[in-house]
């Protein structure tokens, strides 16, 4: 009924309309003000503009304090329903909006979206802070706490008491005046950098072209070719002079992005041009240039660390892995020391292969990092007739698609239908409603799979909306990024058997958002520790490769054969090859993480660079060999959630392969009890539960690290 009378008295009003009459009526035409009607509340991505998400903001920011203020201020004594649950309602605009804002700034950004980062970051921080270091609301929920076993709560309700408080206590909610104040400081400072990290790490990958002629395509598939050809036809197209679109013309070009890098790394014979673009990658942020990333980690670094000490911790490891599954940062380093040293061996010796190829070809150079790619694929070629080109046609995108479908299928009873009228962020995303086997809606899956240049590197999965049984049913609605490389004139896009493990791993991580059935939204999908939240996404990867699995969705894309038995066999053969490349990679940016996040508060690092080298000097990383990510564009610790939690891929591994080898065991990758203890134990639960406790109650004991040993090679079984 208020909006009927505020709508006539805007007629009535006409031009006489008071600037804050002005303001309301600008107000809706805010789509977040409102409720979606959209098919099943996917946000109206056609109707947001770049306006309304600073308006929207301010709105959700005001909202959640006067919530706060309401459960402070409330005369009853403090309960589980009055405070607790209550924190779980508030704050819906923001979150809201937030959805909205950072998942479109990560895939589909533009200039405003990155000056409203900007912008917005040290704001939200300090809102954020004003809740965390509320001391009226944290007495109310230490009140709680200290009468816990009075309360008859559930185990979910004492999980999520407990979680509430824990948060408080780690944001200085015990700290006195000053430093909480310097808490904050600390907060909005961090929240700049490392915005600042990420938007500069865009920028350097963006940043550098390969524009090649036709005599410098030497080596190059025909697939690569056109590839190269599109892109330099899209940054033509997209060109605003003459003189740049003249650039482009007739061109190839190649950029750092992996799926543009990955495959010239592989099939170039020129090995000139190789170099420059692998060192173009690896120099990404370390340029001395507007956009260098050194000093930014560095204070990042340090900034951590002394908010560590405020909170009463060694270093910011310390602090952080207190919620992990893995305690300490000695359990860290032990994990990963226990890989490092058989995955060093290894790369050496695939050193040595590749270096008996190049003296056999009649070359005078010594294998380097830009060597890698084309000299493992030609030893892979020589040892298991495996050629990952041959691949290729049998993985289209639809494919691979169709298989994880398919696992998910036989897994849970789950069915996928795309829908077609709905309205997305960007040409490249689709949609799917996800139901379960007895036809209930779980969620919506959104997919976007294609590299572009206003989407950040990598792959992840995010939410627009969480689950919820709180105040009724609330399904989720998540999306899935990724960087493929995308399709080429009238062939489909056409998936190396990387990105088919990287979908699965991305799906996994998707599921864990859709199946997750809990009360409280705080709790729902991927809110546990990051060391355990892998798990679901890792343990899925393991389907991918199952024969059963490629044979039912892998077909030529123009032939419709089935991919061969004996193309089969060959992928498993060499499943385990390279293995000491991409564990020795991987575990050298691990222990780079954790050498960054145990330094000291008084400690600071000048040259981020040294800092590096002594990192990597010290463990002994072979020169032919940069670790997955450098100081300088390791977004995951700098610019995301992972710091001093990379190492986190690697544990979860640990449960993963020894979790899947339950289904071995049983000589049924679809055994339906472990399946359904699975979903029950893993998938449904979110955090309601310490992570060990979930493990076991699937898999019956502890995790063992004899599984990953044996699925990487690294277990001496092979040369």
């Amino acid at each position: 009924m208020k909006k009927l009378l505020f709508i006539t008295g805007i007629v009535l009003l006409g031009a006489c309309q008071t600037k804050t009459d002005q303001t309301e009526t600008q107000a809706l035409g805010n789509p977040f003000y409102r409720e979606w009607e959209t098919p099943f509340g996917v946000p109206p991505f056609d109707q947001i503009k770049n306006e309304h998400y600073m308006p929207a903001f301010n709105k959700g920011m005001e909202e959640n304090l006067a919530e706060i203020d309401a459960i402070v201020n409330n005369p009853g004594e403090p309960t589980f329903a009055n405070t607790i649950e209550e924190l779980e309602r508030a704050g819906k605009l923001l979150t809201k909006v937030q959805r909205v804002f950072s998942n479109l700034a990560s895939s589909n950004t533009n200039p405003k979206l990155q000056e409203l980062q900007r912008e917005l970051s040290p704001l939200i921080s300090a809102h954020n802070d004003k809740i965390r270091l509320n001391e009226a609301l944290f007495k109310r929920v230490e009140t709680i706490w200290q009468d816990r076993e009075n309360l008859d709560l559930s185990n979910e309700q004492l999980k999520l008491l407990e979680d509430r408080r824990k948060s408080f206590v780690r944001s200085g909610a015990l700290l006195h005046f000053e430093q909480k104040t310097r808490i904050t400081e600390i907060n909005s400072q961090l929240s700049e950098l490392t915005t600042a990290f990420g938007q500069n790490l865009l920028a350097e990958t963006n940043g550098f072209e390969l524009i090649l002629d036709e005599a410098d395509l030497d080596g190059l598939s025909d697939g690569i070719i056109a590839a190269a050809a599109e892109t330099a036809a899209q940054k033509m197209e997209k060109a605003e002079t003459e003189e740049e679109k003249a650039k482009y013309k007739d061109k190839y070009v190649f950029t750092p992005h992996r799926s543009s890098m990955y495959p010239f790394l592989t099939e170039s014979n020129r090995r000139d041009l190789r170099e420059q673009l692998y060192k173009a990658y690896v120099q990404r942020g370390d340029n001395d240039n507007k956009t260098d990333n050194k000093e930014i980690a560095a204070k990042i670094a340090k900034l951590r660390s002394e908010r560590a000490q405020l909170m009463g911790y060694e270093t910011h490891a310390h602090f952080v892995l207190e919620e992990r599954m893995l305690k300490t940062p000695s359990e860290v380093y032990d994990l990963l020391m226990q890989l490092w040293k058989p995955a060093l061996e290894r790369a050496k010796k695939e050193v040595a292969d590749m270096q008996a190829v190049v003296d056999a070809e009649g070359h005078d150079f010594k294998i380097a990092g830009w060597d890698w790619w084309q000299y493992s694929e030609k030893v892979r070629k020589a040892k298991y007739d495996l050629d990952e080109a041959a691949l290729k046609p049998y993985l289209s995108l639809d494919n691979v698609l169709k298989g994880v479908f398919e696992t998910t299928n036989k897994l849970w009873g789950l069915t996928f239908t795309e829908l077609f009228n709905i309205k997305v962020y960007h040409p490249d995303a689709r949609v799917w409603e996800v139901k379960d086997k007895d036809g209930s809606h779980l969620g919506i899956f959104i997919g976007d799979y294609f590299t572009r240049s206003n989407k950040r590197g990598g792959a992840w999965m995010s939410s627009f909306r969480g689950q919820s049984n709180l105040d009724g049913k609330v399904r989720p609605i998540v999306v899935n990024v990724c960087n493929f490389p995308a399709p080429v004139g009238d062939d489909p896009a056409l998936l190396s058997f990387e990105n088919v493990t990287t979908l699965f791993h991305e799906f996994g991580h998707a599921m864990h958002g859709i199946l997750t059935d809990v009360t409280y939204g705080s709790m729902a999908g991927t809110s546990g520790p990051r060391d355990f939240t892998e798990f679901p996404a890792q343990i899925l990867e393991h389907w991918a490769g199952e024969p059963e699995i490629l044979k039912s969705f892998a077909t030529h894309y123009q032939t419709g054969e089935v991919i061969p038995g004996k193309l089969i066999d060959k992928l498993l053969k060499a499943s385990k090859f390279n293995q000491g490349f991409a564990n020795t990679e991987y575990l050298a940016a691990s222990l780079l993480d954790m050498d960054w996040h145990t330094i000291k508060a008084e400690e600071e690092v000048k040259d981020a660079d040294a800092f590096e080298e002594a990192s990597l000097a010290k463990i002994g990383l072979i020169d032919e060999i940069a670790p997955r990510y450098r100081s300088t564009y390791f977004s995951h610790i700098f610019a995301g959630g992972y710091s001093s939690g990379y190492y986190s891929y690697v544990h979860s591994a640990v449960l993963d392969s020894d979790g899947f080898e339950a289904f071995k065991e049983t000589g049924d990758v679809f055994n339906p009890g472990l399946a359904a203890k699975l979903r029950t134990h893993v998938y449904e639960k979110g955090s309601t539960e310490e992570a060990m406790e979930l493990y076991m109650q699937f898999r019956g004991r502890q995790p063992k690290i004899d599984a990953l040993l044996k699925v990487r090679g690294l277990d001496g079984s092979t040369d």
